[in-house]
């Protein structure tokens, strides 16, 4: 075990034991630690005086019972005061006294210091054993006031042993309480002749010194104790069949609480509280619930969730198709390969797990009993919006109102009252600017672009041609973005947003990365920013909703709008609390008017399987992974397994040439012809039966998630390697870290690739003849010379990516290794992303193949370089929720060079050292830091508990045993 891991340890052994050790303690001896000066209890002032006033009352018989309870708690007092530094970390102190005729009571009146909020437990950080001891003596005093000294402490004594070890969960003795009072000399003797109350405290304390530090505070343990109590309740009556499910739908009032104070809910709508009331839902059946965009429906999806984790003890999974939803929460069967990973991932859910509960849930479905179908669910829905909608079409200076009950969807509205000058006219000749301006500033407006480009010209547009006006509102604001900007570009910042923000105009697309995506997602919803010129991909789930929707043009690039993808747009219009209704106008050409009418006046679109489209990450991955995962090994059961799926149900509709009992069977021959599955035919009482078996390649294959159109060609790039593998740099690793499916849209500069080829040191010229690519191939093509000679177009992008990534891990700057390679910031941030995933996959790959055992320590560095794109010595920080690379390099220069500095960190300390930090900022930042401490340490012990297991099967283990 290395010194990283040796500390983690020992940080989660406990603050007073990492102490000990460093005064040079051991806390495995009572008397070094009672007895040395700079111990735990150095003077042993308390210890001392408990001694004392021990010894003078065993020899008076006959002082007042009462009397010597007040002076044994008094003296008690008094020695907590003169070490309140050893009991306690706060400065208030509360005294008790002995009341004559109410008993032991606090008396507040007395502070030493006035600061009223850390008041309100006084015995919050007291060690468990003396928080005991007075619970004990107050409870005791209430009970009687004529209860004798001796039997205080028999109790204090009885409970300390107990209590210190289970502090939550004190339980008095009611046999002990109700024993008959014995004042008699011998009783007395033979109670202290074991152990006196001084050797108690002194054991007590010891066994406080060896437990890790806990915290007691009564208020905190009493509202626990509440949420345990309603967990537990709603717990039970969730599972119970009556319809009352407790405080709030199975959940503690405390989940109430937490949704009113962060999100500002105080009431779920109609249709939330009668979906969360279904039977379904209830005795936990599969359920799809579909609403239109904006409806709530990702709430019931939280609360449903909270459930399992709260009441049921079980896990849950969210699934959703994009990154940019992840990051802010959404579904899609029926979309590409996302459409064709899901439906694989519930049909295995399905076939394996009776148990699992299965919710959909949907803005836009038309084929819906499909749905219900493949996934034995039940079926909700409701056209409930919390704003009204109200859907317009602009052709020229007209706005008409979108009506699908008429013939042609849509009815005259008004006319355009804006009046352009000429230049105007030719610059928006689509008039967005009059139709923004009704809105902004005071409200927010969307415009959805069907071009990256296009939305950036947008942008431009408006803001040339806005009053000055605009720029004062909330300016202060809309500078800290642009400062905000430059921290994340590390000084550079987009000219268009430079120039557009000081107007509270951006545009958003996957061109930005994607912290700027976040800082003007988040500029938008605090009304910063008004207006947001965007693509559609916005429109997928990103909640960001507005006042008025704008579409540019009824296209997504080059592709004509889908219904569906009409409705996500148009669901954004409408913010609930905010405004009264919500707009959407489309803006159509008159050669587009037959086509937009159809649009508007259509049903949605169908949701089918797309298994069989794509084929190498649909149907051929799902085969391999059931014979993989032991699922399904048979070809019966293979057979079985696939009419349980989407494509099963909907296998009339999507195939007319072939069943899809052939479509199965060619999957499998192919994947035997490619040696990622073997076949075995055993005879059995004249019975033949075909067994299917994974090969090692194929088990390579699925437990790396690598696409089956490349796992042979990563196959023999990976032996190719081991025969001359250039490790002067990293850039061969690179390479092989390249994802394949990224070449398909990469069109190389080939003036910058000649540049960046003639950097290359002569060991690393070796590369561009291992992977096939010709120096001369780069130079006619940089020189527009003819050429000849065939090269593998998609080795030669790969290789011009990896020159990317190359750049990157050198220059860890998205901005710079951008201009450098003229692309999108947020191209190359995605290829970054995607190379990191990439890389994993391909170091699962290698783990599965002995021959590859080299590449395993080499993938793994590389994986966590790409992932974070910094300095090696900054990668630790990176961890950290909320730290970004300028972040880290600034921690980094203060000297918080470790996640162990970081999280012993003082929140205050760091506002006052590192630049542009607020308190929240820093307390979020050491709060992670300790968990992923926490997390190292657990997975450390974990680690020591595996090692140190008695192993069951040691030989000879059962004939000593008997013997």
């Amino acid at each position: 075990m290395g010194p990283a891991a040796a500390q983690c340890r020992l940080l989660a052994g406990g603050s007073q034991e990492n102490e000990l050790r460093r005064r040079g303690c051991s806390n495995d001896s009572e008397e070094d630690m009672f007895g040395d000066p700079d111990s735990f209890c150095g003077n042993s002032s308390l210890l001392a005086q408990v001694d004392d006033i021990e010894q003078k009352y065993l020899q008076d018989e006959n002082k007042d019972i009462k009397a010597a309870g007040e002076i044994v708690l008094g003296n008690l007092q008094s020695g907590i005061h003169q070490k309140n530094d050893n009991f306690s970390t706060k400065e208030n102190m509360v005294v008790f006294e002995a009341d004559k005729e109410e008993g032991f009571q606090m008396n507040e009146n007395d502070p030493v210091d006035n600061n009223q909020e850390l008041t309100v437990s006084i015995l919050d950080d007291l060690p468990s054993s003396q928080l005991l001891y007075f619970e004990e003596m107050n409870e005791l005093s209430s009970d009687s006031r004529l209860s004798s000294i001796s039997e205080i402490r028999n109790k204090f004594v009885s409970s300390s042993s107990v209590k210190i070890r289970s502090p939550s969960s004190f339980c008095p003795d009611a046999e002990h309480r109700n024993r008959p009072t014995d004042f008699s000399s011998d009783s007395k003797c033979d109670l202290f002749k074991a152990e006196s109350l001084k050797d108690h405290l002194k054991s007590a304390m010891t066994v406080n010194a060896k437990a890790q530090t806990l915290q007691v505070s009564k208020t905190k343990q009493l509202k626990e104790a509440v949420l345990s109590e309603e967990i537990c309740v709603a717990r039970k009556t969730i599972e119970s069949p009556s319809a009352d499910i407790g405080p709030f739908y199975g959940l503690p009032s405390k989940v109430k609480d937490l949704f009113r104070q962060f999100r500002g809910i105080e009431t779920l709508y109609e249709w939330q509280h009668d979906c969360l009331m279904l039977d379904s839902l209830q005795q936990r059946r599969n359920l799809i619930y579909s609403l239109p965009t904006s409806g709530g429906k990702t709430l019931v999806a939280e609360i449903i969730i909270l459930q399992e984790l709260l009441c049921r003890h079980k896990n849950a999974l969210m699934i959703l198709p994009y990154v940019a939803i992840v990051q802010e929460k959404l579904h899609m069967l029926g979309e590409g390969s996302r459409g064709a990973t899901l439906e694989i991932t519930l049909a295995k859910l399905l076939y394996t797990s009776k148990n699992t509960q299965i919710i959909g849930m949907s803005a836009t479905l038309n084929n819906v009993g499909d749905l219900q179908k493949f996934l034995q669910a039940e079926y909700y829905t409701s056209n409930f919006r919390p704003v009204e909608l109200k859907e317009y079409i602009k052709i020229r200076d007209t706005i008409y109102a979108v009506d699908s009950k008429t013939e042609n969807g849509f009815t005259f509205s008004r006319l355009l009252n804006f009046k352009y000058s000429s230049n105007l006219e030719k610059a928006d000749p689509d008039h967005i600017i009059a139709l923004v301006t009704e809105v902004i500033p005071e409200y927010s407006c969307l415009i959805f672009c069907p071009t990256k480009k296009n939305c950036e010209n947008v942008a431009s547009m408006v803001c040339k041609y806005l009053k000055k006006e605009f720029r004062l509102h909330r300016e202060k604001e809309k500078q800290d973005l642009i400062q905000n900007l430059k921290n994340i570009g590390n000084g550079s910042i987009c000219p268009v947003l430079k120039q557009t923000i000081p107007f509270g105009i951006a545009y958003h697309h996957s061109g930005l990365t994607n912290d700027e995506r976040k800082s003007i997602e988040e500029a938008y919803s605090t009304g910063v920013l008004c207006l947001l010129a965007c693509t559609a991909t916005l429109a997928a789930g990103v909640n960001l909703p507005a006042r008025r929707v704008i579409l540019r043009a009824p296209y997504v690039a080059n592709d004509f709008l889908k219904k569906s993808q009409y409705k996500q747009m148009i669901g954004r219009a409408g913010r609930a609390g905010i405004d009264s209704a919500g707009e959407s106008i489309l803006i159509v050409q008159e050669k587009d008017k037959h086509l937009v009418q159809n649009l508007v006046t259509s049903p949605l679109e169908n949701c089918y399987s797309n298994l069989l489209m794509e084929l190498t990450k649909g149907m051929q991955s799902l085969l391999l992974s059931l014979v993989g995962l032991k699922i399904a090994v048979t070809h019966e059961e293979v057979s079985s397994f696939m009419c349980s799926t989407l494509l099963g149900v909907q296998q009339q509709l999507l195939s007319n040439e072939k069943s899809l009992s052939e479509i199965t069977e060619d999957g499998l021959a192919n994947l035997v012809e490619k040696g990622l599955l073997k076949e075995r035919t055993s005879a059995k009482d004249h019975d033949p039966k075909r067994t299917l078996t994974i090969t090692l390649l194929g088990k390579a294959t699925y437990k790396g998630a690598i696409d089956l159109a490349y796992c042979n060609l990563l196959y023999r790039e990976l032996k190719k390697g081991l025969e001359g593998l250039v490790l002067e740099s990293n850039l061969h690793l690179l390479y092989l870290a390249t994802p394949y499916d990224m070449t398909l849209n990469c069109t190389p500069d080939w003036m910058i690739y000649l540049r960046q080829l003639n950097q290359l040191s002569a060991a690393e010229q070796k590369i561009m003849d291992i992977v096939g690519v010709p120096e001369s191939f780069i130079t006619k093509k940089a020189s527009g010379q003819a050429i000849r000679k065939n090269v593998d177009s998609a080795v030669v992008n790969r290789l011009y990516l990896s020159f990317v990534l190359y750049a990157l891990l050198k220059e860890t700057n998205i901005w710079s290794v951008s201009e450098k390679f003229n692309m999108s910031r947020g191209y190359v941030q995605n290829l970054l992303n995607s190379a990191a995933s990439f890389a994993s996959c391909v170091l699962h790959f290698c783990e599965e193949l002995e021959e590859f055992w080299v590449y395993k320590a080499l993938l793994t560095e590389l994986t966590k370089q790409l992932t974070y794109c910094v300095k090696t010595e900054l990668i630790p920080l990176m961890e950290v929720a909320g730290v970004l690379e300028a972040r880290a390099k600034q921690l980094y220069n203060a000297g918080y060079k470790t996640l162990a500095h970081l999280a012993n960190a003082n929140p205050e300390t760091l506002v006052g050292t590192i630049k542009h930090l607020s308190r929240c900022q820093a307390r979020q930042m050491v709060s992670s830091a300790k968990m992923l401490l926490s997390e190292k340490a657990e997975a450390l012990q974990e680690e020591v508990e595996e090692l140190l297991k008695v192993p069951t099967d040691i030989p000879g283990a059962c004939s000593t045993l008997a013997h």
